[in-house]
């Protein structure tokens, strides 16, 4: 279990101690997507869905999903999230919505949870405001694309 962080000695859960780490600047990009049917993209995308601007409450759900990960994620630690970008793309081809969500921080551990977090309440506020008329709708491809900052240095996706 040595090679798990958030593991002791025993195999006990426990929150990883950041106190000797550098405080520094920190970024995080995650990506995921919202699969629908055809008829369920054109309400969205016409603006025609019942419980309003889809896209408009899901950035704004994303946002505060990124803010209270800590809440949501047990070994997470709070952090001063200086910025929340979450951007929602309609996607004929799926069709659906791609989402990305990056968040940024100047700390001593990372925010890729934040960023998944975002992504994920996203696509949840996604699913919740239309599945009313589509409760088949598919939820995937959730990953960080983006981490930079800390002593592990720069990681892109491939």
């Amino acid at each position: 279990m040595s090679d798990l962080t958030h593991f002791d000695d025993r195999g006990a859960a426990h929150m990883v101690d950041v106190s000797e780490k550098a405080v520094t600047a920190r970024v995080a990009t995650a990506e995921g997507w919202v699969r629908m049917a055809q008829e369920t993209f054109n309400l969205i995308t016409e603006g025609h869905a019942k419980k309003g601007d889809v896209i408009g409450v899901a950035r704004l759900a994303g946002i505060m999903g990124a803010k209270k990960t800590p809440e949501l994620i047990p070994l997470c630690h709070p952090l001063p999230v200086t910025k929340v970008s979450v951007d929602l793309e309609p996607d004929a081809d799926l069709p659906g919505l791609r989402i990305a969500a990056t968040v940024k921080t100047t700390g001593q551990t990372g925010v890729e949870m934040e960023a998944l977090t975002a992504v994920s309440t996203a696509a949840l506020t996604v699913y919740d405001m239309v599945k009313a008329v589509d409760k088949a709708m598919e939820i995937g491809g959730i990953r960080v694309i983006l981490k930079d900052g800390g002593k592990s240095g720069r990681y892109e996706a491939s």
